[in-house]
């Protein structure tokens, strides 16, 4: 699994890079089912912007694709953001697919019990 991370209007510090990995590499540890890992770390240049850092990642899994974006005051603080939200929805994503096999209640036909009389 490579995890990617690219910037824009930044330079990207190995710092920065390895905190992304540091963060990213633990959510990845929680699910099997990821591919890759693409980061965009962005700042914006507006002095009237606020939270003018940006994290965007979009995780690739073997059934889908999951996009999330966080914006705060530092760069490590979005990042933060963004690795807890990104965890929150990988395991919503593997909760939905691992729970997929049971049966449900309104599927389900009823068995009815036979009782004997003597």
């Amino acid at each position: 699994m490579h995890i990617y991370v690219n910037g824009r209007n930044i330079e990207i510090t190995d710092a920065i890079k390895a905190y992304v990995k540091e963060k990213m590499g633990k959510v990845a540890a929680h699910y099997d089912q990821i591919q890759g890992i693409e980061v965009v770390l962005s700042v914006v240049k507006n002095p009237a912007a606020t939270g003018k850092h940006i994290a965007e990642v979009s995780c690739k899994l073997a059934s889908g694709v999951i996009r999330c974006e966080e914006a705060a005051e530092s760069m490590y603080a979005s990042i933060d953001l963004l690795a807890d939200k990104l965890a929150r929805q990988v395991q919503k994503h593997k909760d939905k697919t691992l729970g997929s096999d049971k049966a449900s209640i309104r599927t389900e036909v009823p068995v009815e019990e036979e009782t004997t009389e003597e």
